[in-house]
């Protein structure tokens, strides 16, 4: 007769499976943790985990990550540490295992006008790389991704899309305006103070103090840029809950919205909602009606095709147009207006815009978001706990009714001809009906732009053309909101276009035409075009083109030659080797891009 072999303590025995009743839709088998967490081989990797303070109750738990890219690099990440640290508590609070980790970020601001630009877009990039690679090594089951600079928000969603775990996305919040001579002011204003005071508008006393008020705090730029218009559109994605994209990044306000991302990821965990559960056609078409109401940021245009691509939603850069000829503009935020995110909250939010869209058949209520519910059950359930206040009580100088709207048509516009074969992208901050024809002055690359702004050398009827900015020809199709900025600060609004393969700020204004594609750097029409050449722009047909015949131009494309890539190794060479096209989002997922 053998020995009888003793039994393990209760305390010994494989964790998870006691709890398996907490997550009823999710069978704890199914989770993706107990790879690393359950089982008597695995008691060296939970021994790894006590070592980080983590107990029994942790390790019977799902593991949610919650990506941070908090850096004091930037006002608009400053403070995300506070935040997750809320989104912390609530997954606590709700029975999951919170891991926090970091990631890159890089302030668009900052390196706005610098070589350092290339890096920004391709930050999206690591961002959505390093986040998949992390969940995916440390088996995690969900996500809370918080994101406050501009690609930040992105490459967050990104990375939800592509691994899709249930996930919840969490903004930072906006920066409160800056004061400065009795009036509200935002980095954009000191981009267009540099071009005041090359012009001789302003002195160097007052662009000083412009500089020393413009940002007051932590938090992403204010107007509607590019951070506020991508955390505006997560709500109409359904990625984010609803109301949640607007409270200011020092308010009490968003860390009561972190705390509630993290106890909802539980419960998308519970239920086993995932993004490929949330996202549709509709989805996406929702997230452009509300771009182009609000007169969002053009990178919202090459973001939305990247995270349609990761959906597998089909969606082209055409579908932008289409919508916003059907879509009024009835919000007059910054750059085209005065008012900022803050102003947006204090009246209800980004939900006040996407009811008066739904009550005018502009938007999809029946679209899902990350709460189970769908938009219109969402917006219900705000006007019954008293969020929402109602559409007659609201008084606002720069929200306007559907049927009375600030401009018919919504602010993006997608423009072809012959220079722009695969479309190019215009966000509209004045007249809709802009037509402008000129010479063009061809630059090959920002800096040469930018000294000729402010030379004083441009002239009223000039196009600018700025080339060699695009995905791949840059690399990483540079902001421009230095040398646009500048252009209005020179006066020169309304009377100088400008034209480029690379990308503009969202605080950008005026004709300022981007994404044109193809690109200079792989034989488009933008790199054959010469000093002189005369350049039509009409908005209301849609049209960007040279007045060169189609053989003229054949003639000029059989001397052209592929430019060698600006930079021989490194990360810039990598990318600069796998972005696509803008027109489809600039993606370098190898699954998303095609063969050329």
């Amino acid at each position: 007769m053998s020995e009888q072999q003793p039994q393990p303590d209760e305390d010994d025995a494989p964790r998870g499976r006691d709890d398996a009743d907490r997550f009823a839709g999710t069978k704890d088998e199914d989770l993706r943790s107990r790879d690393v967490t359950e089982g008597a081989d695995r008691a060296p990797h939970r021994s790894m985990f006590r070592a980080m303070g983590f107990d029994d109750e942790d390790l019977s738990s799902p593991i949610v990550g919650v990506p941070n890219p908090a850096a004091d690099i930037t006002p608009c990440n400053v403070h995300l540490d506070d935040v997750a640290d809320a989104a912390l508590d609530g997954i606590d609070a709700a029975g999951g295992m919170p891991i926090e980790f970091g990631t890159v970020t890089i302030s668009d601001a900052i390196s706005m006008g610098t070589e350092g630009m290339k890096a920004s877009l391709i930050s999206r990039e690591v961002i959505a790389d390093s986040v998949e690679l992390v969940s995916f090594g440390e088996r995690m089951d969900a996500l809370v991704t918080v994101a406050g600079c501009d690609k930040n928000l992105p490459g967050m969603m990104m990375a939800s899309i592509r691994t899709d775990l249930p996930s919840v996305f969490l903004y930072g919040g906006s920066i409160m305006p800056g004061q400065h001579d009795g009036r509200d002011v935002t980095i954009v204003q000191v981009f267009e103070g540099v071009g005041a005071y090359a012009e001789g508008d302003m002195s160097g006393e007052e662009l000083d103090d412009l500089e020393r008020h413009a940002c007051p705090g932590a938090g992403s730029c204010g107007g509607m840029f590019t951070a506020n218009t991508m955390a505006s559109i997560s709500e109409a994605l359904g990625l984010a809950p609803l109301g949640s994209a607007s409270p200011p990044a020092e308010d009490e306000e968003r860390y009561a919205v972190a705390e509630r991302a993290g106890e909802l990821v539980v419960d998308c965990i519970r239920n086993d909602r995932r993004p490929s559960d949330i996202l549709s056609r509709k989805s996406f078409e929702n997230a452009i009606a509300l771009q182009t109401a609000m007169g969002g940021s053009t990178n919202a245009v090459l973001h939305l095709l990247a995270l349609a691509a990761e959906a597998d939603v089909d969606l082209s850069i055409g579908d932008f147009d289409e919508i916003s000829r059907r879509t009024p503009k009835i919000a007059n935020l910054q750059p085209g207006g005065s008012r900022v995110m803050n102003d947006l909250h204090e009246i209800g939010g980004v939900p006040v815009v996407i009811r008066r869209l739904l009550d005018a058949g502009l938007f999809h209520g029946d679209a899902m978001t990350v709460t189970g519910r769908t938009i219109e059950e969402e917006l219900a359930e705000l006007d019954a706990n008293g969020d929402l206040p109602a559409d007659e009580t609201i008084e606002a100088d720069f929200l306007y009714p559907v049927d009375d709207p600030k401009e018919a048509e919504g602010a993006i516009k997608i423009l072809r001809g012959n220079l722009a074969p695969d479309g190019a992208v215009l966000k509209v901050t004045g007249d809709d009906a802009f037509y402008h024809e000129g010479p063009a002055r061809i630059f090959e690359d920002e800096e040469a732009a930018m000294e000729y702004v402010q030379s004083g050398a441009i002239d009223s009827g000039d196009v600018i053309v700025i080339r060699n900015e695009g995905p791949t020809g840059g690399p990483g199709m540079r902001e421009m909101l230095g040398v646009t900025a500048a252009v209005v600060g020179a006066g020169h609004e309304d009377d100088v276009a400008l034209l480029t393969d690379g990308r503009f700020s969202g605080g950008t204004r005026g004709p300022m035409i981007g994404h044109i594609a193809p690109e200079a750097a792989v034989g488009g029409p933008i790199g054959l075009i010469e000093d002189g050449d005369h350049i039509t722009v009409d908005i209301p047909n849609r049209d960007l083109s040279v007045d060169l015949s189609d053989d003229e131009l054949e003639a000029r494309a059989d001397g052209w030659e592929t430019p060698d890539p600006a930079y021989g190794g490194g990360v810039l060479a990598k990318y600069g080797r796998d972005f696509a096209s803008a027109s489809i989002g600039a993606v370098t997922n190898p699954r998303l891009t095609p063969d050329e």
